[in-house]
């Protein structure tokens, strides 16, 4: 592969990957702000700023936007997280330079119209109502409240209707002037590129941005843990459990990851196989662990029969405190196995290439490459893995919210007391 990377005078880092095979780009600014850095007036307001870049600019309408983009057969799309927001397209490769006219146009001169703005208010009001019906959705964000209390990080991103109310142009602009700054944005493109063309298009078009960086996020702070019972008449109760993680650099990252997946990674994982392939009790189970900054939070979701809600809850505990001693060599040869087929497939993507090198950059600063990060899972062993999982275990009480019907919810959430921290520390030393 051939990454190159250049930071202009602003601060603003510009990274590509050419791969000569391809006819198509993959493109996107993405920058380091995201629902952790608002303010609780302005709850919901990194989300808002995202969907009314595309509601027109000083030059252009928002039709204007998606017709020149579609009308030479690209994309153009944008996501909001809790750190980050992206802002892409995907296009042939002589249309490269449309591409990022019209990125650097919603961002720089986004014209924010009043009646633009109440529509878009309208539709994310749609969202939240479309989240509130979802139950996964609803149960992560009791448990996302639950583990980050009175914080940015415990709150949606979609906002509240009263919040979104309040919100007008001045506010909007403010934020994007406040957070949206040249030292804390990247530019990525993987595919059919020409770093030094890019390079001189986004100096050129990127050049308002402030060079000056962002102000920095609370710290996060992992609440103490403990349940939450939410009633609804489902047919399914939805059961989710977190512990703290580790943050993007921490050296155990890898260990922790190899863990989460032999616990609840896929299909051969020890939860799918006890749970539902033995006992038959879900349809679905997993765990995943997403690290932030300066936090990381390990998460597990099911779902099940009421009834069975509290046998469920009971033999997950049992395998979390079971696989933290008795994690094998082939478990984890298979976890890595699939890290690094993960890895290598994701970077057949041009999407997914421009993606992880402005990841890279806006977490460690610079693109890691591929020999390192597959270094980096060669490098897991057993015992490492053990250990991330003790430690895991010991960080930090268990958040555990059931969202559903039925008296076997308050049984099933009290289980998980079954991960006590005080096993978990007898087992470090």
């Amino acid at each position: 592969m051939s990454v190159e990377i250049t930071k202009l005078p602003s601060g603003l880092t510009v990274v590509t990957d050419s791969m000569p095979h391809l006819e198509t780009s993959a493109l996107g600014v993405w920058a380091g702000v995201g629902g952790r850095d608002e303010k609780p007036n302005e709850h919901g307001i990194s989300h808002l700023l995202e969907h009314m870049a595309f509601k027109g600019t000083a030059r252009r309408s928002s039709r204007e936007i998606v017709e020149e983009i579609e009308a030479v057969g690209g994309d153009l799309n944008a996501g909001t997280s809790t750190e980050t927001t992206a802002y892409y397209a995907r296009v042939m490769k002589a249309d490269v330079p449309l591409a990022l006219d019209v990125l650097s146009d919603i961002l720089a001169n986004p014209s924010f119209v009043p009646d633009e703005l109440e529509r878009e208010k309208s539709v994310i009001v749609q969202e939240i109502g479309a989240a509130q019906d979802t139950p996964d959705d609803v149960v992560f964000e009791h448990l996302n409240e639950l583990c980050y209390p009175d914080q940015p990080m415990g709150r949606s991103l979609l906002g509240t209707a009263k919040t979104l109310k309040a919100f007008n142009r001045d506010m909007l602009r403010g934020y994007l002037s406040t957070h949206y700054r040249a030292p804390d944005m990247v530019v990525a493109a993987a595919g059919a590129v020409d770093h030094k063309r890019i390079v001189e298009d986004v100096a050129q078009k990127f050049a308002s941005f402030d060079a000056t960086p962002a102000p920095k996020p609370q710290a996060a702070m992992f609440g103490k843990g403990g349940s939450r019972v939410v009633h609804r008449d489902l047919e399914q109760a939805h059961l989710t459990l977190a512990l703290e993680g580790v943050p993007q650099t921490d050296p155990s990252l890898f260990s922790l990851q190899v863990f989460t997946n032999t616990l609840g990674g896929g299909m051969s994982s020890r939860l799918f196989q006890e749970v539902r392939e033995k006992r038959g009790l879900c349809y679905s189970i997993y765990t995943f662990h997403a690290p932030y900054t300066d936090t990381g939070f390990f998460g597990l979701y099911t779902g099940t029969d009421p009834a069975d809600a509290p046998e469920m809850m009971e033999v997950i505990v049992d395998v979390i405190n079971d696989a933290v001693e008795t994690l094998t060599e082939a478990e984890v040869a298979r976890a890595k196995a699939q890290m690094k087929a993960g890895l290598l497939m994701a970077l057949e993507s041009c999407s997914s290439r421009a993606e992880q090198l402005a990841r890279h950059v806006l977490a460690y600063g610079r693109p890691q490459t591929v020999e390192e990060l597959v270094a980096r899972i060669d490098a897991v062993s057993v015992e490492s893995s053990r250990n991330a999982a003790r430690a895991l275990l010991s960080r930090s009480r268990p958040a555990v919210v059931a969202l559903g019907s039925g008296r076997g919810l308050d049984t099933a959430v009290s289980f998980a007391e079954g991960l006590t921290k005080s096993k978990a520390k007898s087992l470090l030393h």
